[in-house]
């Protein structure tokens, strides 16, 4: 993760958003073709407003496929798995209280509201790309699940690292 944030990244991610960013900590993730795509941004905004989601995508490639995994029902599938599946529950709770710690030692908003509908269900699979894109495979288990997807749609390289953790069909299992 970048340590500072600099004008031609902010103008880009103006570029990708469509509007100015706001609160704007670090660039979490670039895409291995260089652009920002995931941003850290700060649990309030400079003008005081709480904003819980610590990380934002941006990049247009991964905001639209994130949509079209959305529209084709993977986030109803996801949270239909966390009633069923207790490991993969845990892994998704151990995300959120991850994710929770990280933006309280930012600053605390005196909420346990992450986003993305974690750690009881899948609301936004935006936010937990983001998360997974900017902590690495192996901290949100349907983060890295949306990114694998992704992946699949042609973004292995480009948007999304090459060595990006397939995964496995049940089918195939």
């Amino acid at each position: 993760m970048s340590d500072e944030v600099s004008q031609a990244d902010l103008d880009q991610v103006a570029t990708q958003l469509g509007r100015e960013p706001r609160g704007v900590l670090a660039i979490a993730y670039r895409t291995p073709d260089g652009r920002p795509a995931v941003v850290k941004t700060a649990p309030k905004l400079p003008d005081g407003t709480p904003f819980p989601t610590l990380y934002y995508l941006t990049d247009p490639r991964l905001t639209a496929e994130a949509s079209r995994q959305e529209s084709a029902g993977v986030m109803r599938e996801m949270s239909q798995r966390l009633t069923e599946d207790t490991e993969l529950a845990a892994a998704y709770r151990a995300a959120h209280e991850s994710y929770l710690a990280e933006r309280n030692a930012i600053e605390s908003l005196g909420t346990d509201f992450t986003g993305g509908g974690m750690p009881d269900r899948v609301k936004c699979l935006h936010v937990l790309m983001a998360h997974s894109l900017a902590k690495g495979p192996g901290v949100n288990p349907l983060g890295d699940e949306s990114v694998a997807l992704a992946a699949r749609q042609g973004l292995r390289g480009s948007a999304i690292p090459s060595d990006w953790p397939e995964i496995v069909d049940e089918e195939q299992a």
